[in-house]
């Protein structure tokens, strides 16, 4: 494992270089990794492992549209695929990937194959983190790993076939055989991790939560909202609204900040741009500063976990969700946006 420093923190991370595909495949030739659930995960998972030369069974309900995806993408029945409970018997290590709410409904189901010396492997600290609620507490004859792409499962699998890869975290709540380690590090490699950076289960939970939550999707979208409900308030086109809200952030200017960073970015801005941003960068934090403090205290003290939990667990769930994402789908901004991007040049 590396030292890298970070600013002025150094941090401990693992790279293909320093633990390459080759040794992943050593550490883990005798085991059969068992992928429960293909939904979010566990198809980009799944391939990448497979495509690497794992051994990777895919355990899905039969009949249901992530069986019929997983045949899609190549699955076998009776060969790589099969129900849940038979795959949780031949599996050596459990790649736990259900959402949150089916890993609390699942969990009396997989504790009963938790045989000493088999791997439960997470992609997310929820479960463990807030096992007084989920109830998901494995039993100590067993490792307990986590490896958490930082990313969906589409864009996992989307950068392992083109080559790249991108980063994960990983984590050891319990080292029951000594051999943890080897193992979280080879499967991180396995499901096509850029690098590998180390936390905790906690850690894990309380920053993707957070994340999620704030700068990746909830922050985002709340502050697409309000510019271009502004700019459409004073006169501007959804066209024009848009496009200086959106558009050009998506397709021009991350992509800077993907390659060289922040000031990168500004520095391939006109001057009047670069100066605008550099004045009210702190008005903004400023004003968000206080929200973020909320909602990691809301994380820290499980009442994110409880509602998700509470509101998960109510049996017409998926009704209101839609509904939710129907009323974001069919806003005047994002059918303004399906249009914008209907006139992008074709490649």
């Amino acid at each position: 494992m590396a030292k890298i420093k970070f600013g002025t923190v150094e941090e401990n991370v693992v790279t293909r270089e320093e633990f390459p595909l080759e040794k992943a495949r050593e550490v883990l030739k005798n085991e059969t990794i068992a992928v429960i659930g293909y939904g979010v995960q566990g198809p980009g998972q799944s391939l990448n492992m497979r495509d690497n030369g794992f051994n990777v069974i895919v355990g899905q309900r039969k009949p249901s549209k992530s069986w019929d995806h997983a045949v899609k993408d190549g699955f076998v029945e009776g060969k790589d695929l099969f129900e849940i409970e038979e795959a949780l018997q031949r599996g050596t290590i459990i790649c736990y990937l259900l959402s949150d709410a089916g890993q609390i409904a699942m969990w009396p189901t997989v504790s009963k194959y938790l045989t000493e010396g088999k791997t439960l492997y997470f992609s997310h600290g929820f479960g463990i983190t807030y096992k007084e609620q989920t109830g998901i507490i494995p039993p100590k004859n067993v490792d307990v790993i986590l490896v958490a792409p930082k990313g969906s499962g589409t864009s996992l699998r989307r950068l392992f076939l083109e080559g790249q890869g991108l980063n994960s975290s990983f984590a050891i709540f319990q080292d029951y055989t000594g051999k943890a380690k080897d193992k979280v590090v080879a499967m991180g490699i396995g499901v096509g991790s850029g690098y590998l950076f180390e936390t905790d289960f906690k850690k894990e939970v309380y920053s993707d939560l957070t994340g999620e939550r704030g700068t990746l999707m909830g922050a985002i979208q709340g502050i697409f909202e309000a510019q271009y409900n502004i700019l459409r308030k004073r006169g501007h086109s959804p066209s024009e609204a848009f496009n200086e809200t959106v558009e050009e952030l998506t397709q021009s200017l991350m992509p800077l900040v993907a390659e060289n960073g922040m000031d990168w970015m500004y520095a391939n801005c006109s001057t009047t741009a670069q100066r605008g941003a550099l004045d009210w960068r702190h008005k903004f934090r400023d004003a968000v500063a206080p929200v973020f403090e909320e909602l990691y205290e809301s994380v820290a003290t499980g009442k994110e976990a409880e509602r998700t939990i509470k509101l998960n667990s109510q049996p017409d769930y998926r009704v209101k969700l839609e509904q939710e994402l129907k009323e974001l789908r069919e806003s005047e901004m994002w059918q303004a946006g399906l249009q914008v991007r209907k006139l992008r040049p074709k490649k």
